[in-house]
């Protein structure tokens, strides 16, 4: 199939690298000619394993190229699938301008028959925008579809691939079929569903997630009133097959480029059609109250941030990727400092990353060595369980005087840690001493 990809971040580069690698022929377009450029080099602008290498190695065959040239790239597409960015407007509903504009551009370069495909996550009801919007300016018979994404930042590719399940939203049965076809490489199960199901699909499946995140969060809160081990709490909860014991991850709170700005933009959704008083708007303001909340606490439980040495260690949102947005770190950080501690960042991707999340601060400075990050740390703060961090024998490179230690996401034995000396503050694992 010829397929144009519109938009070369991380879904728009993950999505046209792997189509073109299923023998698909693919064009990758976008606006910027520096990015535009620096993939023609197999140089992705973020680091998601395995990517780069199949950039390369599809470019290679001549299945994929890039361009800034809508002409050249919507011409001879077949599907032209939509993944620019939508970021939260004033209102925090999704802003769909990059939407728009990419299909108004698209519009006079489409041949009979084209599929235009919005991958984006943008709200019910955004496909009958995008046809009253290009309809003037196009005289070809094209089809609109909903195909969206369900990837996670350090197994991109993977996720890809092996997809759990591939939701195709369509309303001609033509469309269902060529997408379908399109589809069956990836041997997972094909959902097909209106458009406006997919779409509603991409949010509740975000907002789902979030909501477990944040349940457990307020469970460990109980726990530390109580006694009680919130991992303990979830082997318990785990065994009933209507719950599970997968993805709970009790902490910080839930952060990077989608489930902040899904569950925002779901809020401001419901607020819109009506349903103010609903669960969204509440799991959105809990998460952000998260960490002020638990900073207060660590404060508390260590006399004060004044004249402290912190290593926060884990800078990006997760492992296995540089993105930092609603990363802990971006909040934890100035938090620290203007607390009036010394504060030094370990992470082994993200440091190229910080100045665009973090502005510099007095006190400051960030390492990728983790021994250069201990270096006579009163505090250690182990933000994301990166290997070069859960792996680290912290028990074994004591510093000479009392240390702090503040396991944020559980990862770590509490007993090893305690015997080495440790001052062991972890989330809802009993009460905080």
């Amino acid at each position: 199939m010829q397929i144009t990809v519109i938009g070369t971040g991380f879904v728009g580069v993950v999505s046209a690298a792997v189509f073109a690698s299923l023998g698909n022929q693919v064009i990758g377009l976008d606006i910027d000619p520096k990015k535009i450029e620096k993939l023609q080099q197999g140089i992705v602008p973020f680091f998601e394993p395995g990517l780069s290498e199949l950039l390369v190695e599809t470019q290679k065959t001549g299945r994929l190229k890039f361009t800034t040239d809508y002409a050249e790239a919507v011409s001879p597409a077949e599907l032209i699938i939509i993944a620019v960015g939508t970021p939260s407007a004033a209102d925090g509903q999704a802003d769909l301008r990059y939407v728009f504009a990419a299909s108004e551009s698209s519009a006079p370069h489409l041949k009979d028959g084209a599929i235009l495909a919005i991958k984006s996550t943008v709200p019910p009801g955004t496909l009958d925008d995008v046809r009253a919007r290009i309809s003037p300016l196009t005289q070809a018979k094209f089809h609109l579809a909903s195909l969206p994404e369900f990837l996670k930042e350090g197994t991109a590719v993977e996720d890809t691939l092996h997809p759990d399940r591939v939701i195709i939203g369509a309303d001609e049965p033509e469309v269902l079929e060529a997408l379908k076809k399109l589809h069956e490489p990836f041997n997972a199960p094909l959902v097909t569903m209106k458009p406006a199901s997919a779409q509603m699909a991409k949010y509740s499946a975000n907002a789902y997630l979030a909501t477990r995140i944040t349940f457990i969060n307020q469970i460990a809160d109980l726990c530390q009133q109580n006694g009680a081990d919130v991992e303990e709490v979830i082997k318990g909860i785990g065994g009933d097959k209507r719950i599970g014991s997968h993805y709970w991850y009790p902490g910080l709170g839930y952060g990077g480029s989608c489930f902040p700005k899904d569950v925002a933009e779901l809020a401001a959704y419901s607020r819109a059609v009506g349903e103010q008083d609903n669960l969204f708007n509440q799991l959105h303001a809990l998460n952000t109250a998260r960490i002020p909340k638990l900073m207060s606490l660590y404060e508390q439980k260590i006399g004060g941030w004044q004249g402290k040495k912190v290593a926060v260690l884990g800078l990006s949102f997760k492992k296995n990727t540089n993105d930092m947005r609603e990363a802990p770190s971006t909040m934890i950080i100035p938090a620290l400092a203007k607390a009036g501690a010394t504060v030094v960042g370990f992470d082994p991707k993200a440091i190229p990353d910080v100045p665009m999340f973090i502005p510099e601060l007095a006190g400051v400075r960030y390492t990728e060595k983790i021994e250069d990050a201990l270096a006579d740390a009163d505090v250690i703060m182990a933000l994301v369980e990166w290997p070069e961090i859960t792996s680290y024998a912290f028990a074994e490179h004591r510093a000479g005087k009392p240390q702090t230690f503040i396991d944020a996401r559980n990862q770590f034995d509490q007993q090893k840690l305690e015997a080495a000396g440790y001052h062991y503050i972890a989330t809802g694992r009993g009460k905080v001493s």
